[in-house]
């Protein structure tokens, strides 16, 4: 027996969306929001925070711990744990540092490989999501956004 697909459910009408619209975290967190949704479609196996991990690491190989964190503006023991569980799954590699209290991070070869297939499926992702925006207002965006919050 064949099964039928659902009925589409009707669209309710938009809410009004008064001040809202006028402020920036509002509409950086809508379309945060709307960029992670289809990240995580796009790229089930990664999210965008550990995918930008391993992509600062590969940038910047044999980076510290501690100086991660504070790229990635995360505190020190959520750092651990998330390379800990990149670890784990054979994607990068702690080796001593300079000197014997740090780590160096580095990329497993795995990694090298998990990445060049994420980067592949974030350019298809970023395409996607910017589809609406020229390529000048796609640079604007970018050089806006920068401005909010710079390296």
């Amino acid at each position: 027996m064949k099964r039928r697909a659902p009925e589409p459910r009707p669209t309710a009408p938009r809410l009004a969306q008064g001040e809202l619209s006028d402020l920036i975290g509002y509409r950086l967190r809508r379309a945060q929001q709307e960029l992670f949704r289809d990240f995580a479609a796009s790229i089930p196996d990664l999210s965008p925070g550990r995918a930008g991990l391993l992509m600062l690491i590969e940038a910047n190989p044999g980076v510290t711990q501690s100086r991660l964190a504070q790229a990635m503006a995360l505190d020190r023991s959520t750092m651990v744990g998330v390379l800990d569980a990149l670890e784990s799954r054979g994607w990068l590699e702690r080796r001593k540092g300079s000197d014997r209290r740090t780590n160096g991070l580095w990329l497993t070869r795995g990694g090298r490989l998990l990445l060049a297939r994420v980067k592949r499926r974030i350019a298809d992702h970023e395409a996607r999501v910017t589809a609406r925006l020229t390529g000048a207002e796609r640079a604007r965006l970018l050089m806006l956004l920068g401005k909010l919050c710079p390296d």
